[in-house]
């Protein structure tokens, strides 16, 4: 069931759509974790392995080829196949939520940086203002105004599309930006963790209320659900 509701926002006609739960849940609601053996030495998880804190002190983990050594990130355990979302919450001065290659560089380098290369793509968090970057190319993204610091992302592997949105505690849900392109390796979630600043997975108990968006991507989200090709529920697969 969708229905449309248009409203005037900041002299632009925006559309609200309103979705029930088979859109974003069983489409593809991701249960991640994080792995450990990624974990740059100065991040510590918690929460079964769901949250990520930033550390001044240096912890004792062993050396592991899989760990990234020269910037403070972490991917997930799961590889993202098919339809997936996910959201994030961040506390702190800001955080970046990403996609990336499971190949991506673990050694130092700007080839290993979320966001700098080609392997991998980052929204950017701050309050209330977020940024999208790739192979160190900037998208910055008008200031929204929400009451979370809660980020969700879509993934369509097939159709090579990533989205982002701003996810307020209402649980209405703002297109942030979408990237097109084509995936050719095996992808994961990944943050990378500012000083001060920590990021969790987030239990998603309730669909969107609604999803703010542009009218070009909400008819294109239309015709998607018309069609039933996001009602093919899709999981991860883990690599262990």
């Amino acid at each position: 069931i969708v229905r449309t509701v248009y409203t005037h926002t900041h002299r632009h006609l925006h559309c609200c759509v309103v979705l029930d739960v088979s859109l974003f849940l069983c489409s593809g609601a991701c249960d991640l974790t994080l792995d450990p053996n990624t974990a740059n030495t100065e991040l510590i998880l918690s929460d079964e392995n769901r949250k990520i804190t930033r550390v001044f002190e240096r912890q004792p983990y062993p050396d592991h080829p899989e760990r990234f050594d020269g910037v403070t990130q972490v991917l997930s355990v799961e590889i993202l196949t098919g339809r997936c979302y996910w959201e994030a919450e961040w506390s702190g001065d800001n955080a970046v939520i990403s996609v990336s290659y499971k190949g991506i560089n673990r050694k130092g380098g700007r080839d290993s940086v979320f966001g700098y290369n080609v392997k991998s793509w980052n929204l950017i968090c701050f309050s209330n203002r977020f940024t999208v970057r790739h192979n160190d190319i900037d998208t910055v993204i008008p200031a929204v105004r929400s009451s979370s610091n809660r980020a969700g992302v879509y993934l369509d592997v097939s159709a090579g599309s990533l989205s982002f949105y701003s996810v307020s505690d209402t649980h209405t849900l703002t297109h942030l930006h979408t990237l097109n392109t084509t995936f050719t390796e095996p992808l994961c979630a990944g943050f990378w963790v500012y000083p001060g600043s920590s990021v969790a997975l987030c239990d998603i108990k309730q669909p969107p209320v609604r999803i703010i968006s542009d009218p070009h991507v909400t008819r294109s989200a239309e015709q998607a659900y018309q069609t039933q090709s996001w009602r093919d529920c899709s999981a991860t697969e883990s690599l262990q």
